[in-house]
């Protein structure tokens, strides 16, 4: 068991992540929200669970180690694999699923791609007082540490490196989207409805942090306010009402 990485990001996509760890480039699959954590260069820890499968071994990639644990344990579920069980995750925070299973929000599950009405019924007999309370995650969940830059190195990523250039947060939430099922044409306009909200909220945080103001200069990413996995949620409750 690979309970945890941690090293230098060598590159960061979409579909995934590669950490460079003692010279070792490993490719791990990481929800949207992880993913928009990391950045190539510098050192990070993700916590870890690794699917193993007859044809592949997988590495999924969490912020914490409740998002870890939730993953893992989602899967005990029937009809849970480890795509839904990300897929989950991308919908709903640790906490959030809890609330969801113990308010019996059948609705509310029935938000994820690829669970009906009876796979949402039959989550919350299933899981209903395995997942704990919300707030029960623990002190050590936290996003994944960045303790200093780092020299990208990783040569084991140069292919993914390729891909990225500078990923806004509407690549990852359209990437996001379409690895749960969507078509881009629905992800690009769920993109459209959510964006104001989001980018007026952000603006308004942004705002408070600056004070007397910014020039501009040296900026990062495009919208680097806008929280991803907020912005997958939101997209998410737009398409399930569709």
């Amino acid at each position: 068991m690979i309970a945890h990485l941690d090293g230098v990001v060598a590159a960061v996509a979409p579909e995934g992540a590669v950490i460079d760890v003692g010279g070792v480039g490993l490719l791990v699959q990481c929800s949207p929200g992880t993913l928009a954590r990391l950045r190539p260069g510098e050192r990070t820890k993700v916590s870890t669970s690794l699917v193993v499968r007859e044809d592949a071994l997988t590495l999924y990639g969490f912020g914490t180690d409740d998002e870890r644990n939730t993953f893992e344990l989602l899967q005990t579920a029937s009809g849970i694999g480890p795509r839904l069980a990300l897929a989950m995750l991308a919908t709903f925070s640790p906490d959030g699923l809890r609330r969801a299973v113990a308010a019996e929000d059948v609705t509310a599950l029935t938000s994820v791609p690829g669970i009906g009405r009876k796979g949402a019924q039959r989550l919350v007999l299933e899981l209903a007082g395995r997942l704990g309370t919300p707030g029960e995650g623990g002190p050590g969940d936290q996003g994944p540490g960045t303790a200093g830059a780092a020299g990208a190195g990783g040569a084991g990523g140069a292919g993914l490196a390729g891909r990225v250039g500078a990923l806004t947060w509407r690549d990852q939430v359209r990437a996001g989207l379409v690895n749960l099922g969507w078509q881009v044409r629905d992800a690009d306009q769920a993109i459209a409805t959510v964006e104001p909200g989001l980018l007026a909220a952000g603006g308004m945080a942004r705002a408070g942090e600056d004070g007397a103001g910014s020039d501009g200069a040296g900026a990062g990413p495009a919208d680097p306010e806008v929280d991803v996995a907020e912005a997958l949620r939101a997209a998410l409750r737009v398409l399930g009402r569709t």
